[in-house]
């Protein structure tokens, strides 16, 4: 059945990780609503959090099919705090990303969340990198990035002592931070304001209010019927919906465009054991190879004192696929029959191969980790865990790398706004992003 919890529920799994969601708590359900969110990942929860503070007089609730909240990307991600570097200057992702790493600073600070700013070096080490990483230098400039410079290979010694590079651009306002916390205390946020959160409501319906209904107060006011896979229905005036690895269906099923396509990629982690924790002090990360589509494997140290290193980048056979031999039939097909990534894989190939070889042969990551870390060796590693990306691909196999937001037309699509894409780094963007939808919700509807 779906659940509502309570503010003390929320309360209390923000003060007791990682004992999460133990001793569920319940209230009755009201069934309408004037906004309904769907999805609780950091996204939706961000979003719920911005729109309930503007509207408090309004009555919000946030659907999520799981039993917890911010378990899929927010909840399987390398917990990095990102600067901006990397975007094109003047552009929306930079913009979110410089602001969005401001406000989760401030934020932390104010709600006692721990985070370390542990900094970052991306480093060359190949002369024929370094152009590329001149110019990243001067993107990070025009960014605003704060504190951003380069430094020579003596200048990578003195902040990382095991680290080999020619060059490298130090960024100390990189920082680290575990994203599910800071997603969950969005999530208390949201119920201390008034708002209702029910889980294990997986949508399967959007419709207009029957005929019948409609000529009732209630069918008048609140139009739109939500429906889960139970049966269990919400009535609501308007609906955002934030869904992740679900966006697309979620966009479909309301009679919006299925493109751009969701197509899900796993990366797989590596952990240093215990006794080499030593050999990272800070995040440190390559130079981005533009001919490739991800950004290649990095060290990055874990506010529980761990150290991860990776991903990979390998094509997920489940939407939530979280280990290697997870499959769905419907994700698989889905994903190998649109054309999008079919025109992406002939393109990488090579690469492709590459990442899947490296996946299974540790000694083969091991060799691309070292040209950083000499003294790392195989022994030193142990296989980690696992997250999967919600990547959007268009029709021509382009990563789209914007944020894209979707309605439709007519009763019901007029009063339905879709999240269908927040790119990475969508975590550190969240209170950006956050404002950025709630100025979209509120100049789409009458709220």
């Amino acid at each position: 059945m779906m659940r509502i919890r309570s503010g003390t529920f929320l309360k209390a799994v923000c003060a007791a990780q990682p004992r999460l969601l133990k001793g569920i708590a319940s209230r009755q359900l009201h069934s309408t609503y004037d906004v309904a969110i769907v999805g609780a990942g950091i996204v939706g929860l961000a979003s719920a959090r911005e729109l309930i503070r503007r509207h408090p007089a309004l009555t919000f609730v946030l659907l999520e099919k799981e039993q917890e909240l911010a378990v899929h990307q927010s909840g399987h991600n390398s917990g990095v705090i990102h600067s901006g570097i990397y975007y094109t200057p003047g552009s929306l992702k930079a913009q979110l990303c410089v602001r969005g790493a401001t406000l989760v600073y401030e934020y932390c600070e104010k709600k006692g969340i721990p985070y370390k700013r542990c900094g970052k070096l991306i480093v060359a080490v190949e002369q024929e990198e370094i152009p590329r990483l001149k110019a990243l230098y001067q993107r990070g400039l025009k960014n605003n990035v704060r504190d951003l410079s380069v430094v020579d290979a003596k200048g990578i010694r003195e902040r990382e002592p095991y680290c080999r590079g020619i060059m490298a651009l130090d960024s100390p306002y990189t920082g680290i931070v575990d994203w599910r916390m800071v997603a969950l205390r969005y999530g208390r946020d949201f119920e201390e304001a008034g708002g209702a959160v029910v889980t294990e409501f997986e949508v399967s319906d959007f419709s207009m209010v029957k005929e019948s209904q409609a000529g009732s107060a209630e069918g008048m006011k609140y139009p739109i019927a939500i429906r889960d896979k139970k049966g269990n229905e919400v009535q609501c005036r308007y609906v955002l919906t934030c869904g992740g690895l679900y966006s697309d269906r979620l966009s479909q099923i309301s009679g919006c465009s299925p493109e751009p396509r969701i197509v899900p990629f796993r990366g797989d982690y590596l952990v240093l054991k215990p006794e080499k924790h030593y050999l990272v002090k800070g995040n440190i990360y390559p130079v981005p190879d533009p001919r490739f589509p991800f950004l290649g494997v990095h060290f990055t140290p874990r506010m529980d004192g761990g150290v991860w290193l990776g991903p990979n980048a390998v094509l997920a056979f489940k939407r939530e696929g979280y280990h290697l031999y997870d499959f769905n039939a419907q994700d698989l097909a889905d994903a190998l029959s649109f054309r999008g990534l079919q025109k992406l894989i002939m393109r990488n190939v090579t690469y492709g191969i590459g990442e899947m070889y490296r996946g299974v042969f540790l000694g083969a990551q091991i060799k691309i980790l070292q040209k950083y870390i000499p003294e790392l060796s195989l022994n030193d590693v142990l296989r980690g865990p696992t997250g999967v990306r919600a990547q959007a691909l268009d029709q021509d196999g382009n990563l789209v790398d914007d944020f894209v937001f979707d309605g439709g037309v007519g009763d019901l699509g007029s009063r339905v706004l879709h999240v269908r894409n927040a790119p990475s780094p969508a975590a550190t963007s969240s209170l950006a992003i956050a404002e950025m939808i709630a100025d979209e919700v509120e100049n789409r509807f009458t709220l």
